[in-house]
């Protein structure tokens, strides 16, 4: 088995009497993605800065690519890439001038820096506009943009803090697939994200954060069956709503109705509802999402 490419014990950060991170352990297998749910303030990007050599712990240990981030950070630099919840890019650039000055920040050599940019611009759908300046992107292509130069120079690992912030559907649909192609390739990522549906789509493994520290790992479905069942809601024509348990397994609804209804219950409709990521969130941490409290309100 392989060993982990990313490795934290014990990880510790305070600022005065605020305590961030209160003792975070993670592993993350080469070629994995691991997400890091939390509410906001959970120390989900204190972990990612502490990681990516940005910030010192307090106390605990962390290795990436096998290097430690504190006494061999250079290193660690070297291995990693790191997507922030904005887009860093020149907007006075066209995207291909993006590319080639940060290949050749990267010390690239001069063919390399032409190949890889072009890759890069086909990979993320941006052959067409990268003779553009970047400031005629849409919030979508600066972000597609913004991942490409962080993988440049083929990082072992790459953080992605929120990387669909503030993008729609589409756009964040379109930067789904575009960290699926980039897995593919076997390099590995660590997600943080307020969106559920994120880390249902991509990780193949999640670990929950709240008020510094670990209060959950696995994957989601074994964090979806560790917080409840599937349920069968019927909705009955007097107008009373009755909802069923199940034993975990998928609901054979065909037989519910034929023993509700022997009974002489008439049922006007149903639905199937099994647990979900924020189900999982709610019951770990107490209260719902960002996104599902922001629904909430909205609606």
């Amino acid at each position: 088995m392989n060993a982990p490419v990313v490795v934290a014990r014990g990880l510790r950060k305070s600022y005065g009497d605020l305590t961030v991170l209160d003792g975070v352990d993670l592993d993350v297998a080469p070629g994995e993605v691991l997400a890091l749910l939390g509410p906001n303030g959970a120390g989900k990007t204190t972990t990612v800065r502490i990681l990516a050599t940005l910030l010192k712990p307090d106390a605990g240990t962390a290795y990436v690519a096998g290097k430690n981030v504190v006494t061999q950070a250079a290193e660690v630099r070297g291995a990693i890439s790191l997507t922030g919840q904005f887009a860093a890019v020149d907007e006075l650039l066209t995207g291909v001038e993006n590319l080639r000055l940060m290949a050749r920040l990267a010390h690239l050599g001069k063919r390399e820096v032409r190949t890889r940019s072009d890759e890069l611009l086909q990979l993320f759908d941006l052959t067409d506009a990268g003779r553009r300046v970047v400031k005629t992107y849409s919030g979508g292509m600066r972000r597609r943009l913004d991942l490409a130069v962080g993988l440049l120079a083929r990082p072992q690992v790459v953080f992605l803090d929120e990387p669909t912030t503030g993008l729609d559907p589409r756009s964040r649909n379109g930067l789904w697939d575009v960290i699926r192609d980039v897995v593919a390739t076997g390099t590995t990522v660590l997600l943080t994200t307020q969106y559920l549906e994120e880390a249902d789509q991509l990780a193949d493994r999640i670990t929950v954060i709240d008020r510094g520290a670990v209060i959950a790992n696995g994957t989601a479905p074994e964090l979806k069956r560790a917080v409840g069942s599937a349920h069968v809601s019927l909705f009955l024509r007097d107008g009373v709503h009755e909802r069923i348990a199940t034993d975990g397994s998928v609901p054979d609804v065909r037989r519910i109705l034929s023993d509700v209804e022997s009974r002489g219950i008439a049922v006007d409709s149903w639905e199937v509802r099994s647990p979900t990521l924020d189900d999982v969130f709610l019951t770990l941490t107490g209260h719902p999402t960002e996104e599902l409290a922001l629904a909430t309100q909205e609606s």
